[in-house]
């Protein structure tokens, strides 16, 4: 392996945690055999540049639900990200020239291979992140979703012929590719995301340039090295895909850097914040997926044979970790109480475990430091008068485990309400008109997912118009989480606005021309002008 180096040379350069002995990573324990099928042993090349290698620091992942160690990853330096830049721009030449229905047979065998390893990278997903099994497989089902939605949309793309007012004239949109795409990602969703930007990309011609999450860099490397495997057996340059594990100093580099014609990062408005700065001080493209605040309002004539299960999983699943997660739930006063106890109830129900498990509902937070945000949230609420009807201790086992949350009486101005707390807190306020409910929704800084529901049809287009929800995603009756790969995922305000997986949000991968042709003898000038 090129730059890799013996585990002995690197355990000084291992930040954050001290090395862990090799003999007690989990990728050496006969029940986690399965991590050989995916590639990965006790140190893993973090970099992938059509060769596999790194000079990087070495990062070990441990697994949320036991704070084990699982392997460690070298990462990338800044010298290999150079190297790696240089590749991806020269892959892209080649890539280019491709035709778009032949790209998207590439990116169709990428969606079969994931098919023929999604239980193992599934399990893996619940290894290092965290969630549910099956979540983790229902997540690398989204990449081999979007990559047959790729496939066919590989010989749809195009700008149309318009009506030019000359004659003997053609006007015509044509559409190229902008080059090289940074994806940078985050824990929560370390597969799908970026199957969401680069399947979408690379049938647009781009090459693409991956740097995922620290703490999920295995399975950063175990989704490139089963798209490099297809790439290689096509004689394709394997930098169409390249990876480049590393931290901030690699995402710096990435927003900072000119030759990145579109910079797409999934993460914190926080830090959203800085990378859109550094990218438009050099004029760039980004593409932002931010934080969201979401909310569900629940109306008098509501089905809460509906409401209570959707607002379970929008709050529960994933242990609150989703971006989509719903944070705030609006409920009609005459309804309040009854809805509180019936979903406290549902709370008690759910399975907590291992979640690898699949008997289990309900995993652990990410990291260490989540629990210590989950728990400073809960004192906050407690502070400015909320009152915890469920939940909101840590739980008693190994691993990152907290209960799932219920936290009613809060004002709907609240400051820990409008916080986005990236874990399972649900806050509960009451509400009497719609025109409030509707209101509460909109004054967050966040414009991501939304949801009502409700019978009334007026109320339905009311909410879906210009003076309804103000977020990219409005839902009716169902959850706010949970979004199908065929729309436009994305949302407004600081939730940076930017749009990814369907619909048409492959323009964004795309430059955007308008050609006028002149096919005549004449030199006709445009709104009848005459220069003679």
């Amino acid at each position: 392996m090129l730059g890799l180096r013996h585990a002995a040379v690197s355990l000084p350069l291992l930040p954050l945690r001290a090395a862990a002995a090799m003999s007690t990573l989990l990728v050496s324990q006969p029940r986690y055999g399965w991590l050989r099928e995916l590639g990965l042993q006790e140190e893993n090349p973090g970099v992938y540049n059509g060769r596999w290698g790194g000079s990087g620091q070495v990062v070990t992942t441990y697994c949320p639900a036991n704070n084990e160690p699982i392997a460690s990853v070298r990462q990338a330096s800044l010298e290999d990200y150079e190297e790696t830049v240089k590749k991806a721009k020269e892959a892209w030449k080649v890539w280019a020239d491709i035709p778009a229905p032949k790209r998207g047979e590439i990116v169709r065998q990428i969606g079969d291979a994931l098919r023929q390893k999604i239980k193992v990278l599934g399990s893996l997903v619940s290894l290092e992140m965290g969630k549910i099994y099956v979540e983790g497989v229902g997540e690398v089902q989204e990449y081999v979703d979007v990559c047959d939605y790729a496939v066919g949309l590989s010989r749809m793309i195009g700008g149309p012929i318009l009506p030019s007012e000359r004659p003997g004239h053609a006007l015509i949109e044509q559409w190229n590719p902008v080059g090289l795409v940074g994806i940078i990602t985050a824990f929560n969703f370390p597969v799908a995301v970026y199957g969401w930007n680069s399947a979408i990309a690379m049938i647009c011609g781009n090459a693409c340039l991956w740097k995922g999450a620290p703490t999920t860099s295995l399975i950063s490397v175990a989704v490139t090295k089963i798209i490099a495997k297809v790439l290689e057996d096509n004689k394709i340059p394997g930098a169409i895909c390249s990876l480049v594990c590393g931290g901030a100093d690699i995402g710096t580099a990435m927003a900072r850097d000119e030759r990145m014609d579109l910079l797409s990062f999934t993460g914190s408005t926080r830090v959203g914040k800085q990378v859109a700065l550094m990218v438009q001080e050099r004029f760039g493209r980004s593409l932002l997926e931010l934080g969201g605040n979401n909310a569900i309002i629940v109306f008098e004539d509501a089905d809460l044979n509906l409401v209570i299960p959707s607002a379970l999983f929008a709050a529960v699943g994933t242990a609150g970790q989703r971006c989509t997660t719903a944070r705030r739930l609006f409920l009609h006063e005459s309804i309040h109480d009854v809805v509180v106890e019936k979903l406290a109830k549902a709370y008690a129900q759910v399975r907590i475990g291992d979640p690898w498990d699949s008997d289990t509902l309900y995993g652990p937070l990410h990291t260490k430091e989540a629990v210590k945000m989950f728990l400073d949230a809960v004192e906050q609420a407690k502070q400015q008068g909320g009152s915890v009807v469920c939940g909101g201790k840590v739980i008693n086992r190994p691993g990152n485990y907290v209960e799932p949350t219920i936290v009613t009486g809060l004002p709907h101005n609240a400051p820990i309400v409008h916080t986005e707390t990236f874990a399972p807190i649900l806050y509960v306020l009451k509400f009497k008109e719609e025109e409030e409910a509707f209101a509460w929704n909109n004054e967050v800084k966040q414009g991501l997912s939304s949801s009502i529901f409700t019978k009334d049809l007026g109320r339905i287009f009311r909410w879906l118009g210009p003076k309804g929800s103000d977020c990219g995603i409005v839902n009716v009756n169902i959850p706010t989480s949970g979004a199908e790969i065929g729309g436009a995922f994305g949302g407004e305000k600081h939730t940076g606005g930017g749009r990814e997986s369907g619909s048409d949000s492959w323009k964004l991968y795309m430059r955007r021309s308008t050609c006028t042709i002149n096919y005549s003898k004449d030199l006709p000038l445009a709104q009848g002008i005459k220069f003679q």
